[in-house]
This record gives structure tokens, sequence and C-alpha cells, in this order.
């Protein structure tokens, strides 16, 4: 029998609560082997960014809200907007960034703002005993609430179905890089990034929303910025 999506969350909500308790906040209370492999993917999906600062992200499925202490380090000005299904990743984000203006999370899968760029890390790996059909149509609809919440562009990453044959686990979704980014290129922009080259087991899409004439000038306005600065 078909799941409806509240099912669907409820029990990837679960999981990753179970996760947490487990681990703690921390890359393995999200999934992920380590620190190491959660930077260099919050660095691929960075690059949606294109601003110096004085912009504004939603976060989907951010988990403890690692993605804050990527960021805060690198750019000056932002607003961050976290949401996650679990109601455990939120408390456990609260209580990490309690007192910063400019972070808030919230309980949810769908953004209450619209931003400037949205993220979304690692929320489509994990597919517990959910069919292939329904994951592919849960993912597909993430990506329009991404596109309808986010002004400039929005990223993501997907476990790739290049993946070694003898890796893959069961409970686990590997997408098809290919089909996702021609998806990505017909429905959303023209401007779509493909990333297969970091060394993991996944792939990064980027979604440019503005247009090739406003990409050249912001380019040159960074070029003429770093000539002046010399």
């Amino acid at each position: 029998m078909k799941r409806d999506e509240e099912t669907l969350l409820r029990e990837v909500a679960n999981y990753y609560g179970d996760r947490l308790n487990q681990h703690g906040a921390t890359p393995k209370g999200v999934d992920w082997n380590g620190e190491n492999g959660q930077l260099n993917r919050f660095a691929q999906l960075a690059r949606v960014i294109d601003r110096a600062d004085g912009f504004t992200l939603n976060d989907l499925g951010c988990g403890y809200g690692a993605l804050v202490d990527f960021l805060s380090p690198r750019y000056a000005n932002f607003q961050y907007y976290g949401y996650d299904v679990s109601a455990e990743m939120i408390a456990a984000a609260r209580d990490r960034y309690r007192g910063r203006p400019f972070v808030s999370f919230n309980p949810g899968s769908i953004p209450e703002v619209v931003a400037d760029y949205g993220i979304a890390s690692g929320i489509f790996n994990v597919r517990l005993g959910i069919t292939n059909t329904e994951w592919v149509d849960y993912l597909l609809g993430v990506l329009d609430v991404l596109d309808r919440t986010s002004l400039d562009g929005f990223a993501f990453n997907c476990l790739t179905s290049y993946s070694d044959q003898e890796k893959m686990r069961s409970d686990l979704f590997y997408a098809d890089p290919c089909q996702l980014f021609d998806h990505c290129k017909r429905r959303y922009s023209k401007n779509v990034a493909l990333l297969h080259d970091y060394g993991l087991y996944e792939f990064t899409i980027i979604v440019r929303k503005v247009s090739d004439g406003q990409i050249a000038r912001r380019m040159a306005d960074r070029s003429t910025v770093g000539c002046n600065s010399q």
C-alpha cells in the first residue's frame, strides 16, 4: 500500500530521532560517517551562494544545525532558517544556537519564508522500506518546494547510482544524477550544475535561477572587488 507523505515523513523523523539519541549532535547523529565528509558536502552545496553577505537561506533537513557552523566564519551577514521533520533535531539545534538572532529552527518540511537560497543536504538518502517509486515522487515534490521558496537558487545532494554495487545498502536511495540534472534543467532553470567529482559516493546539483546576464554582472563585480582589494 502506498504511504501518504505524512506517514513517510514520520518514519524518517523516527529514524533520525533514534540516530540523534544514539550519537548526539554529531555527524553520526545525522547519519554521516564523519566531520570531514560533512564539511566536504557543505562546501559543494554552498557553491550556490554567490554573495559575500546579506543573504537569507532555508536549510531543509537542518538536523542539529551544523550548516550554521560552516557558514558563520565564511559569511559576515546572513539570515538562516532551519527546518526538520524530527522534533528531537529541532530541539537539539535550538539548544546549540540559543541566543543567536540570525538563526531560527522550525519543525516541518516546508519553509515558512521565501529565501534567497535553499539547501537540502542528505534528506534524500534514507528511504527505509519505502519503494523507489514512492521515494522519487517525494524527492521531486521537495525539489518543487525548494524552487518555490528560493529566489536566486537552490542546491541538494543525493547518493549516486554510480556507487560500487557491493557497497550499496537496501535501505538507502541511490539517484541517477543524469536524470535529476535533466529534470532540473528542464523544469527550473537553464543554469544548472552537476558536481560529481569531490570524492564521495554522491553528487550535488546546483540550480541558479538568475539570468545569464545577472551572473555575468555579478562575476564582473567580484573581479573588480578583488582587484581593488589587492
